[in-house]
């Protein structure tokens, strides 16, 4: 099913970040004028908002289109009240211990099943497995080689968001899962609960 410009543009702005009415009109296959008319609408909204930065040399400043707080609730968060009200539960019923051994339980279960799907290969196509299954979970992952040989992998969306707030075990359970199942070193350098638009994770060899 082809998607509306609303959701095109949605989509685009939380997989590639802020960007240009120009950038937007291309991406589209329409002119910067009508991509414009279009954000302009989607601000009244709520959704989106311009935000206007100074160029890198000495040109204009430049409008750059982000998403807002209520355009990134467009995306899939699990049911995020659910989630959060049960995990205080099983905190105040049971103790932190009782949500430590669950965060623990998914690790292992989620450890095993990403080395199943990634044996055989090396660590850039360890990567690239890790980004189709976090893709398929939601997470809207993507990856690239930097110049100094260097791996960087990102998501563009938590699925988990309200669970990883409540709980940061669930942060730091998935990072460690990072760099068991792909057997490198693992860096986060930028998370969404710190606020950042994404999450980034930076990888080399050991």
């Amino acid at each position: 099913m082809r998607q509306s410009p609303v959701n095109r543009i949605l989509l685009l702005l939380k997989t590639d970040g802020p960007q240009l009415a120009v950038d937007v009109g291309d991406a589209l296959g329409i002119s910067s004028e009508a991509a414009r008319q279009q954000l302009t609408k989607m601000a009244e909204d709520g959704l989106v908002e311009p935000v206007t930065e100074p160029s890198a040399g000495r040109g204009r400043p430049r409008q750059l289109w982000h998403l807002t707080s209520q355009g990134h609730q467009a995306f899939p968060d699990r049911h995020a009240e659910l989630t959060t009200s049960l995990l205080s539960m099983l905190v105040n019923e049971l103790g932190q211990p009782a949500l430590d051994a669950v965060i623990a339980a998914r690790e292992s279960e989620t450890l095993k099943r990403y080395q199943s799907e990634m044996a055989g290969h090396d660590l850039a196509g360890r990567v690239r497995q890790l980004v189709s299954i976090r893709t398929s979970e939601g997470y809207m992952a993507d990856s690239w080689e930097e110049a100094d040989g260097s791996l960087i992998l990102v998501e563009n969306h938590c699925p988990i968001c309200a669970a990883a707030s409540a709980c940061a075990g669930f942060c730091r359970s998935e990072l460690e899962t990072f760099r068991a199942v792909l057997g490198a070193k693992v860096e986060r350098e930028q998370h969404i609960l710190a606020g950042a638009r994404r999450c980034a994770y930076r990888i080399s060899p050991l």
